[in-house]
């Protein structure tokens, strides 16, 4: 069979090819090898061809890093829907999934979650993090935590033990994520969120992805025989500072 010409193949070439053909490149060599010009030489096409598509670079990149970040949600929601409706568990049982998946995804994790603005991935928004909660994972995260503030008696810091210089962050953090789950479908009274509330969540977050980060990159300050167990006890140890049980 003749081989199609080269107009023929940039027919041929979709918007699914084109980020199929970045996912590949990013998992097996990395965020820097994901480029157009990578990409049309994988695909048989010019590179002029994906601005069809893409009107640049970071323009693909915040698209397939819109697509890890689907993919992570499904995962963890797949996780967590055996649970039912316990709000420590679905909790703990996010974080530990996403530990797994970023140890088994390390290309995927640089990208999304590790790539420093201006960089790899300099679209705005290329860093994933909890102030983008209406993505897939950042929602997941959200809603589990919102059972929790539902149900629970925790202890939350005074508001005034927030810094100062923190608080119009936190104040507009807050009403994001009152938005959040009430299109969830997760009734938490406004009066449970308040800025100490918001505060403790940073710093929750700060802390899981923190050693996550760590471990990744192989960065922990000493070689650990048992990681699992070093993270259970960071859980147990965050649940402790805030009275979680479950």
């Amino acid at each position: 069979m003749d081989k199609p010409t080269r107009r023929g193949r940039v027919r041929v070439a979709t918007d699914q090819d084109i980020r199929r053909t970045a996912r590949t490149l990013l998992v097996e060599r990395g965020p820097e090898a994901v480029t157009l010009r990578a990409i049309a030489r994988e695909l048989g096409i010019t590179a002029p061809a994906l601005y069809r598509y893409y009107g640049s670079r970071d323009d693909l990149i915040s698209h397939l890093r819109h697509d890890v970040v689907t993919d992570l949600g499904a995962e963890l929601a797949d996780e967590v829907s055996t649970i039912g409706a316990d709000g420590p568990a679905q909790l703990f049982a996010i974080c530990r999934g996403f530990r797994r998946w970023a140890l088994t995804h390390t290309k995927e994790f640089t990208l999304v979650f590790a790539s420093p603005t201006g960089e790899v991935g300099s679209a705005a928004g290329s860093v994933a993090t909890l102030s983008r909660a209406n993505e897939p994972f950042g929602r997941i995260f959200l809603m589990a935590a919102g059972h929790i503030l539902a149900t629970q008696e925790l202890t939350i810091p005074p508001a005034e033990s927030v810094p100062a210089e923190l608080r119009d962050d936190l104040t507009a953090f807050q009403d994001e994520l009152l938005s959040v789950l009430g299109e969830s479908g997760v009734e938490v009274p406004p009066t449970r969120i308040d800025l100490g509330t918001t505060y403790v969540m940073i710093q929750f977050w700060a802390r899981i992805y923190g050693h996550i980060t760590l471990e990744v990159f192989g960065n922990y300050p000493i070689p650990l025989s048992k990681p699992d167990a070093v993270f259970d006890a960071l859980l147990a140890d965050l649940a402790n500072q805030i009275g979680l049980t479950g």
